[in-house]
């Protein structure tokens, strides 16, 4: 199932409030667009609508989901702890595992949907519906 695209207009100043928070890589991250979704007024399911309207990308996704972001282990704890909001196929949304991560922290909960077979759906920045790809979980 793919996410019809919304356009999302901007005037100058949130083109350029989106543009000065680029990364090196000259891309906003997970962490920034919610800043910036902020900043300008925009809802962050829309950031990833808003992001390409200026022609760039969202990267470095803080539950591993893509980006470049290095992480470690899963951790059966946290495994435990996101399992008990599985829906169907192991899927859990964005937004309740950045709850979860409230309770422990993001990087945590990212190193072990990175390296499990939690499926992340329903990105809260507009970015994805479901992620693709899962891997075993390591204990």
């Amino acid at each position: 199932m793919s996410k019809l695209r919304k356009h999302v207009n901007l005037d100058q100043t949130q083109r350029e409030l989106i543009l000065t928070n680029l990364d090196d890589d000259g891309r906003l991250s997970c962490l920034k667009a919610f800043k910036v979704s902020r900043l300008i007024g925009v809802k962050p399911i829309d950031m990833s609508d808003a992001c390409k309207s200026v022609g760039i990308k969202i990267s470095n996704c803080e539950l591993g989901v893509f980006g470049k972001i290095k992480f470690q282990n899963a951790e059966t704890v946290i495994y435990s702890k996101i399992s008990q909001n599985f829906t169907q196929n192991k899927d859990v949304s964005c937004k309740t595992l950045w709850y979860i991560a409230q309770q422990s922290s993001l990087r945590r909960v990212g190193n072990t949907v990175k390296y499990s077979d939690v499926e992340v759906t329903h990105c809260q920045l507009g970015c994805f519906e479901q992620r693709k790809g899962h891997h075993e979980i390591k204990n």
